[in-house]
């Protein structure tokens, strides 16, 4: 078993075609990032996060013969998941909740967001940019949550939601800037 974790993913994605059980060695590869990428996005509870991450991988294994080799197997997916959640979205017709990422991670969003060199000693002033943050269209959000908390490059962006690096850089800049109009519209001065 330890030598199947060795293997690429390249590798075992050929042992899942041949043998279903094995898709089990991607699941436990991709279980922890996807887990907190779809935390990330909808903010829901470790439940509902839970049973969003098995129909993500009922989906991945059945398109599995649909990857294509050209992209990196992290950002199909992602996309893959990405695909899941704007669905799940849609279907419930509802918005994120505003607590569910942690304040670490609130704080790296919002640093990157902002200015990375600022202090954030001021917890209520961290709370008041949540809820700017938590304002914006999903688009901006997702992005956002993408490029700072997942650390993705821009490349692995443009394979995840299939849009091209301009489009990313832009993304990227207008959510910086909606955030910010978010903040300045609340009177959100901390820094």
């Amino acid at each position: 078993m330890a030598e199947a974790k060795e293997k690429s993913d390249s590798e075992l994605i050929g042992l899942a075609k041949e043998n279903p059980e094995s898709f089990g060695l991607l699941m436990e590869r991709y279980q922890g990032p996807l887990f907190h990428y779809v935390r990330r996005l909808t903010q829901g509870t470790h439940e509902e996060i839970e049973d969003l991450l098995q129909e993500i991988f009922i989906k991945i294994y059945q398109h599995l013969n649909e990857y294509e080799s050209s992209l990196k197997f992290s950002s199909w997916a992602y996309r893959v998941a990405h695909n899941h959640v704007v669905d799940h979205f849609r279907k419930i017709s509802a918005r994120p909740k505003a607590d569910a990422l942690e304040e670490k991670e609130w704080e790296t969003l919002i640093r990157a967001s902002i200015d990375p060199e600022k202090d954030f000693s001021n917890r209520d002033c961290l709370d008041r940019i949540k809820e700017c943050l938590e304002d914006l269209p999903l688009q901006y959000k997702e992005i956002l949550i993408l490029r700072f908390l997942e650390e993705k490059s821009y490349d692995e962006i443009m394979d995840i939601l299939k849009k091209p690096k301009g489009s990313v850089a832009t993304l990227i800049a207008r959510g910086r800037g909606k955030l910010l109009d978010k903040m300045r519209e609340k009177n959100i001065n901390c820094f």
